[in-house]
């Protein structure tokens, strides 16, 4: 078997994804116009869903299990009446509700209901694996496993405004939370709060940790920012010649000030690694110098 050949190009790529494509998608499109093989990113998007994918490419892809559980913005609006077997306007509909004409202080209310640490039960619809197999493929074999809840935080649910279009209240909402959050079963939850139903539409990723959608370019623009860019929020530490070549073999070092992880650069501001705590002393957990010397 042919040997892969190691990657040779590096950087964080910030995407404002369409709608129509899937986050596989978005990374095969990238591999070929990067000519590189070595990309990843530190979250799916529904294919319906646009908004900031964070995507590492080269050996940038090492990085992305620290960015992976940052918090998340989401805007999207909540149709109320009718409810889908997939909780959004992709699915068909499994119910309907006349739920009158709603004010947007009901609405308001009843998301305070579901804001905060709460208990959340994953759709048949989301990537999360059960015995190996994704719950979408299993539901796409009309198939439904029983789903533990999982916890979750809401830090935000806010409902900007409610209108009436052709008898159906719509709310448009903005919710910030916690990685691993479904938006689309907030939507369906709030629906229920509100003695009726409902599903979600226009899903769009706002922020994803400090990463906005200022930040990212389109799929056909993409950008390489350079790998520290993707450890911006993190602490930082400069490493002068002699501290670099140590940190190329992988050394230890009492802990640094500030909190850990640590991103060490050199004196130049290129990433060397991610070193973190280890008792009274600092460990590496990512050593880059070597990768993209």
């Amino acid at each position: 078997m042919a040997k892969r050949r190691p990657p040779t190009v590096h950087g964080l790529a910030l995407i404002d994804k369409p709608a129509g494509m899937t986050s596989h998608d978005v990374v095969s499109r990238l591999r070929k116009q990067l000519n590189e093989r070595r990309i990843g990113h530190a979250g799916t998007l529904d294919p319906d869903a646009t908004g900031v994918m964070v995507v590492g490419v080269g050996y940038v892809t090492r990085l992305m299990q620290f960015l992976s559980g940052m918090d998340k913005t989401y805007t999207c609006e909540v149709v109320f009446g009718t409810e889908t077997n997939t909780l959004d306007d992709s699915g068909t509909v499994t119910a309907t509700f006349d739920m009158g004409e709603l004010t947007l202080d009901a609405v308001r209310a009843a998301a305070t209901k579901l804001t905060g640490p709460i208990m959340q039960v994953p759709p048949m619809v989301s990537a999360l694996k059960v015995d190996g197999k994704r719950l979408h493929e299993l539901a796409r074999e009309g198939i439904e496993v029983e789903r533990k809840p999982r916890p979750v935080t809401v830090y935000s649910f806010d409902a900007h405004s409610v209108r009436v279009e052709g008898g159906v209240n719509i709310a448009s909402i903005e919710v910030r939370c916690s990685s691993g959050t479904y938006v689309r079963t907030l939507a369906a939850d709030l629906g229920t709060l509100l003695g009726g139903g409902a599903h979600l539409r226009n899903l769009r990723r706002t922020t994803v940790g400090d990463f906005v959608l200022a930040d990212c370019t389109s799929i056909e623009d993409a950008k390489l920012l350079e790998p520290i860019t993707a450890l911006r929020s993190m602490t930082r530490v400069i490493a002068d010649a002699d501290t670099a070549v140590k940190i190329r073999h992988g050394r230890s070092f009492p802990a640094w000030d500030g909190s850990a992880p640590w991103a060490v650069v050199d004196e130049s501001g290129a990433l060397l690694a991610v070193y973190e705590q280890d008792g009274p002393n600092a460990k590496p957990s990512v050593v880059l110098a070597e990768a993209i010397a």
